[in-house]
C-alpha cells in the first residue's frame, strides 16, 4: 500500500518537474507581419508600407517580413519607403522572389537581413527616363549618396551598393570594368550581400531560427483600392474632363446646379486621393481654386478677355499637373523624370477633350430629355408677370456722373444720390457723364452720355 502512493507521488513529482522544464526552455511563438511589394514602387507602395509598419509596430511584432519582385520605380517613393524601414525599431527581412532592381534595390538594402529566391536578381540601380535613357550626373550622384548610406547604415559593403548605380566603382572580382552591378542571388550570398538562398518564406523563417511563427498578414482595404484606381492617369483625364465639363455647362445654363456639382464631386475625386497620397499639397489645391476665380472674373465681371483670364487658364492648369507630381513648392528634382511633363500633356489633352465635346455635343446634351430631368427649366419671364423689383420710372432718361469705374458695375450719382449701376457699354470711367437706359433687379443700366 505504501509502495503504491509513494510511486504516484514520484510520478506527479516528475510530471510537474516535466512541466516546468517545458515552460521555462519552451521557444514562445513569435509575431510576424508580412506583406508584399510587386510592380512599380509609387504611392501605392509608399501607402502600403505605411499601414503595414504602423499596424506591426501597434501590434508590437518581433518582425517584418517583405516579400519584394519589383523593377523599380519612382526614386522619391523609394527614399521614403527606405527611411521608414530604416526608422522603424523592429527587424525587418526582405525576401526577394525574382527581382530587386533599381528602387527595389535601394529598398533592399534598408533591411536588416535579405535573402533571395533561386535565379532572382538585385541591382541595376541607375537613374532613368520612361525610355530607359540614363538621366544626367546630378541624378546618378543623388542616388549613389542614397545606396551608400543605406548600405553603411546596415553594416554592408557601400562600394557593392555605389556600383548598382555607378559603372566607374572598381569592382573587378564581382563586375567587368564600365558595367553596372546586377548581382544573382549566389553571387549576393558569395560576396555576403544576402543571407541566403531560400525557396519560400517558410524556409526563409527557418534559416532565422523561428520554428513557432504566427504570421498576420498585411491586407490591401477597399479605400486602398479606391485611391489605387482613382489616382490612375486615365482615371485622372476623364476627372479632369467633368470637372472642365460641369464648369462650362455650369456657366452656360443658369440656375443648372447639377454641373457644378458634378464639377465639384470630380474635383473632390481628383484632389482627394493625390492628398492623402501625399502628392498634392494645399498651395496647389488653392492655386486651382485661384484660377476657377479668375476665369469667372474674366468671363462676367471684367470686360473682354485679358491678363485675367489668361492667368486663370495658367493657375487651373499649373494646379492640376503639379497635384499629380511630387515637388517641394516647384522643386519637381524629387519626382520621378518625365513625370512633370506627362502630367501635363494629361492635362492639356483633357483639357481639349473636354472644349472638342462640349462644342459638338453640348448644345445637344442640354436639349435631351433624360438632362432636362436634372436641371430647372422653368424661367420667370416678366413678360408673364414676374418682376424682382418694381422699375424706377422716375430714374429713366436721367443724368449723372460715375463715381467709381464701371467695369460693367460700379457706383452712379443721380442729383446727390448714389445708386448701383451697370454700363451698357462695357467700361465707364470715374467722373464720366452718364444717363439711365433702364431700371430693373435693383440696378440701373446705364450708357455713356454722348457730346454733340
Amino acid at each position: 500500500m505504501h509502495k503504491k502512493k509513494r510511486g504516484k507521488r514520484i510520478r506527479l513529482f516528475l510530471a510537474l518537474a516535466v512541466s516546468w522544464i517545458l515552460s521555462v526552455f519552451a521557444v514562445p511563438a513569435q509575431e510576424i507581419y508580412q506583406f508584399d511589394i510587386e510592380g512599380d514602387i509609387g504611392p501605392n507602395a509608399w501607402r502600403t508600407v505605411k499601414n503595414a509598419f504602423s499596424n506591426a509596430e501597434s501590434m508590437r511584432a518581433d518582425l517584418v517580413l517583405i516579400e519584394m519582385n519589383t523593377f523599380g520605380g519612382m526614386v522619391n517613393f523609394a527614399d521614403s519607403i527606405r527611411s521608414r524601414i530604416l526608422d522603424s525599431p523592429l527587424k525587418t527581412v526582405v525576401f526577394i522572389n525574382h527581382n530587386a532592381a533599381s528602387a527595389g534595390a535601394l529598398i533592399a538594402l534598408a533591411c536588416d537581413r535579405i535573402y533571395m529566391s533561386k535565379g532572382s536578381s538585385i541591382g541595376a540601380a541607375s537613374v532613368v527616363d520612361q525610355s530607359g535613357q540614363v538621366l544626367p550626373e546630378k541624378h546618378q550622384s543623388y542616388m549613389r549618396g542614397l545606396m551608400r548610406a543605406t548600405a553603411e547604415a546596415k553594416g554592408r559593403d557601400p562600394k557593392v551598393a555605389e556600383a548598382f548605380v555607378d559603372p566607374d566603382v572598381d569592382l573587378p572580382a564581382i563586375k567587368p570594368a564600365g558595367k553596372i552591378l546586377t548581382l544573382t542571388s549566389s553571387e549576393a550570398v558569395n560576396i555576403g550581400l544576402a543571407e541566403a538562398e531560400s525557396a519560400s518564406t517558410a524556409d526563409l523563417l527557418k534559416a532565422e531560427g523561428i520554428s513557432n511563427p504566427t504570421i498576420t498578414t498585411h491586407r490591401i482595404t477597399a479605400i486602398d483600392r479606391i485611391i489605387s484606381f482613382l489616382i490612375n492617369p486615365a482615371v485622372s483625364g476623364i476627372l479632369i474632363l467633368l470637372i472642365i465639363g460641369g464648369i462650362y455647362f455650369e456657366m452656360q445654363t443658369p440656375g443648372i446646379g447639377f454641373a457644378l456639382v458634378v464639377a465639384i464631386v470630380a474635383a473632390t475625386l481628383f484632389f482627394a486621393p493625390l492628398y492623402i497620397q501625399g502628392l498634392a499639397d494645399n498651395w496647389e489645391i488653392a492655386l486651382f481654386v485661384a484660377g476657377i476665380v479668375l476665369i469667372v472674373l474674366e468671363l462676367f465681371v471684367i470686360p473682354g478677355f485679358g491678363v485675367a483670364g489668361i492667368l486663370g487658364i495658367i493657375c487651373l492648369v499649373c494646379g492640376l499637373a503639379f497635384s499629380m507630381v511630387a515637388n517641394d513648392y516647384f522643386n519637381f528634382s524629387i519626382s520621378e523624370p518625365g513625370m512633370l511633363f506627362n502630367s501635363f500633356l494629361l492635362v492639356i489633352a483633357s483639357m481639349v477633350t473636354a472644349t472638342v465635346v462640349m462644342v459638338i455635343f453640348g448644345k445637344s446634351l442640354l436639349k435631351t430629355r433624360a438632362f432636362k430631368r436634372l436641371v430647372l427649366q422653368d424661367e420667370q419671364r416678366s413678360e408673364e408677370g414676374y418682376t424682382s423689383s418694381r422699375p424706377n420710372s422716375e430714374l429713366l432718361n436721367r443724368e449723372g456722373v460715375a463715381k467709381t469705374v464701371l467695369r460693367p458695375s460700379g457706383k452712379v450719382e443721380i442729383d446727390g444720390k448714389w445708386f448701383d449701376a451697370i454700363a451698357l457699354d462695357g467700361f465707364v470711367d470715374i467722373g464720366e457723364a452718364i444717363y439711365v437706359e433702364k431700371h430693373e433687379n435693383y440696378n440701373l443700366f446705364v450708357r455713356k452720355k454722348r457730346t454733340p
